[in-house]
């Protein structure tokens, strides 16, 4: 029999992550030691506290039925009161707070919910590739924004043509972003969301690593601007923060009617998250910010060393206070791609091209840095030694 893919599925670009992880399965079959600076997955442990409320959980009988679609109101509760601890906004958490299987399921499936064939959905670029790839499966048409160093990774969306304009349904915005590390600051949010308004256009956020930063200055959510509940959904996760990522857990907060639309798509593909691990996750958001600090802590000292060491090796790394990779220029000479590939033939070192991000990446790779120091020294020692 012979069957033919639909055209939507024809249309997505192969994910980049799973490309990645094809490549270094093929060299450690050949036996690389292969140091893998690819995914943004943490490698210390999810603290115990949640590991043990799991556990404690996981017993529980009612827990194994089916869970609410919108989740548990006790997760919901947490999740709104470290808004409020965190960020001063308050939410009601029946209302304006959704549990996710993870940020990423939100995000691919928001579109379902307020994009028509046709509608224009405003993407940045470089970035994390479900922005795009939820708009290509909603039947939308993603208009790229480029991110560009001179401007701070912040996009130009005043630049935007009126004919898009008229089209355009959402704007995505990522700060602190992956894949630059750049971060936005409360005029960038207010300047937005003014635009938004005048122009009837949804702001999603993506906030994902609003904990992973260095120094005094908090990363903002949008929701701390003055009418931002009237635009905006904000997207978050307990995987970067709190090291969950195989966890799967997450939460979409704001506008009640956004949360609505994305609730209505959730509850016809999905049955909601298993109440085990939002019960875990009520423990992690209540988890207190010495906690956080020290995995803050790891992520700093590596990022300094890192900085430094690929420095001398002759790179040019992008200067950030936030999350846990480096934007790095690929040496004169190469694409980001030749120069990726260069590192893994040459050095064994995985390795995420820019342009996997958007054609606006090209020119820099993104180094993860989820890997003890000694690990991340190894590879700026190996990088040292190709005398690029």
């Amino acid at each position: 029999m012979s069957f033919e893919y639909s055209e939507r599925i024809k249309s997505l670009p192969p994910y980049l992550f799973a490309q990645i992880d094809k490549k270094k399965k093929e060299k450690i079959a050949q036996g690389v030691d292969v140091i893998d600076l690819g995914v943004g997955d943490p490698d210390m442990p999810t603290p115990e506290p949640i590991v043990k409320a799991m556990q404690r959980a996981v017993e529980k009988p009612e827990h194994h039925r089916y869970p609410s679609y919108e989740g548990m109101l006790s997760f919901r509760e947490a999740v709104a009161e470290f808004y409020r601890r965190r960020f001063g906004v308050f939410l009601d958490p029946e209302k304006e707070v959704i549990t996710l299987i993870g940020s990423k399921e939100g995000i691919a499936h928001f579109p379902l919910a307020f994009i028509n064939p046709d509608d224009v959905v405003l993407c940045p670029d470089p970035a994390y590739p479900v922005y795009k790839i939820g708009t290509l499966f909603a039947g939308g048409v993603p208009y790229i924004m480029p991110l560009k160093e001179e401007n701070n990774f912040l996009p130009d969306f005043k630049s935007i043509p009126k004919d898009v304009l008229k089209r355009a349904k959402i704007i995505w915005v990522n700060y602190p972003n992956n894949p630059t590390s750049a971060v936005a600051d409360e005029s960038f949010y207010r300047e937005l969301i003014d635009w938004a308004r005048e122009n009837n256009i949804i702001v999603a956020s993506d906030l994902a690593y609003s904990e992973i930063y260095f120094g005094n200055q908090k990363p903002m959510s949008i929701l701390q601007i003055d009418g931002a509940k009237e635009v905006a959904i904000e997207f978050h996760s307990l995987s970067k923060t709190y090291n969950m990522t195989g966890w799967r857990i997450g939460m979409a907060v704001g506008n009640e009617k956004l949360i609505s639309g994305l609730g209505k798509v959730k509850t016809n593909v999905d049955s909601g998250q298993f109440q085990a691990i939002q019960e875990a996750g009520i423990t992690a958001l209540k988890m207190p910010e010495s906690e956080l600090q020290k995995i803050r802590e790891v992520y700093r000292q590596r990022r300094e060393a890192m900085v430094k060491a690929l420095q001398d090796a002759g790179l040019e790394v992008y200067s950030s206070t936030a999350t846990f990779y480096l934007w790095v220029k690929v040496p004169k000479g190469y694409t980001s791609a030749q120069f990726v590939s260069l590192l893994l033939d040459e050095c064994g070192i995985v390795c995420t091209p820019g342009n996997g991000f958007g054609e606006h990446g090209e020119g820099y790779f993104r180094i993860s840095l989820t890997l003890p120091t000694e690990r991340l020294l190894e590879a700026a020692e190996r990088i040292r030694k190709l005398k690029i």
